[in-house]
């Protein structure tokens, strides 16, 4: 029996396109405990059979009401206490989270909005950023523990993307932005990635897909795994697994010895 979990998160940019690429065979070399997906663009009975040899125990999916759009699923052989899409977050619906309890432990993976395509949706991108700090909050004044994960479609200081300058006004490096994350560190989260690896530079897990930039390494890091400060001495390592392609993101991990 592990003596740890084993987490991981991915912005697949569509299933069924990543399926197409055979992409996700990976997992079947060591099945995380919690694989967590984002930007899945697909309905449950949408989602090819062939991911991976694995049979995950449950499948949980939480479609955009836009077809094709958004979208999130957590596959897991744990055997969670409660599930939920967090609707008071996800007020849209559009296929933002899912919530499994287990172990005293809230886990939330998250698909969060993303704010260029105008100011609305920028403000909406900064509501729920909010609603989301409300209820991880909630959680953890229950007496549990929080691990969210997920594409937060913001990099946090100028190390985490490869020319902050040029992007200073650009949704994705605001201040505003960034200061949210500032207000979760502050709050007591653990960015697990930099608790490990320090100031490590050019680590990124986005890359545009329409100027190469994965093969110059012009990327961003905007997908994390954040985890509340009780946990802090029970993480074993957090990596971004940049070689495993087929989306314009890379897989991120994170193993958390258990109690």
């Amino acid at each position: 029996m592990q003596d740890h979990y084993y987490f991981v998160s991915w912005n697949v940019n569509g299933i069924r396109a990543v399926a197409k690429k055979g992409a996700l065979k990976w997992i079947d070399k060591e099945p995380p405990h919690i694989l967590g997906l984002q930007e899945v663009k697909a309905e449950e009975d949408q989602f090819p059979k062939d991911l991976f040899e694995h049979q995950y125990a449950h499948l949980y999916v939480s479609s955009s009401h836009k077809k094709g759009q958004s979208g999130v699923a957590l596959f897991t052989d744990l055997e969670p206490e409660s599930y939920s899409p967090c609707y008071e977050v996800d007020i849209l619906h559009e296929g933002r989270i899912n919530e499994i309890q287990f172990d005293n432990i809230a886990f939330f993976n998250v698909y969060f909005p993303n704010g260029k395509r105008s100011e609305e949706r920028l403000a909406y991108k900064l509501e729920f950023y909010d609603r989301f700090f409300e209820t991880i909050e909630a959680r953890r004044k229950a007496g549990m523990s929080v691990i969210f994960c997920g594409d937060v479609n913001t990099a946090h200081r100028p190390i985490d993307l490869a020319r902050p300058k040029e992007n200073e006004e650009i949704s994705g490096f605001l201040p505003v932005e960034r200061a949210w994350i500032d207000k979760v560190i502050a709050a007591g989260y653990i960015d697990t990635f930099r608790h490990v690896h320090g100031d490590e530079p050019e680590r990124y897990s986005w890359w545009s897909m329409r100027t190469r930039a994965r093969e110059r390494n012009v990327g961003w890091r905007i997908d994390y795994f954040f985890v509340s400060e009780d946990l802090k001495d029970r993480i074993l390592d957090a990596d971004i697994l940049a070689d495993i392609t087929g989306s314009d993101h890379a897989p991120i991990s994170l193993r958390l010895a258990k109690k």
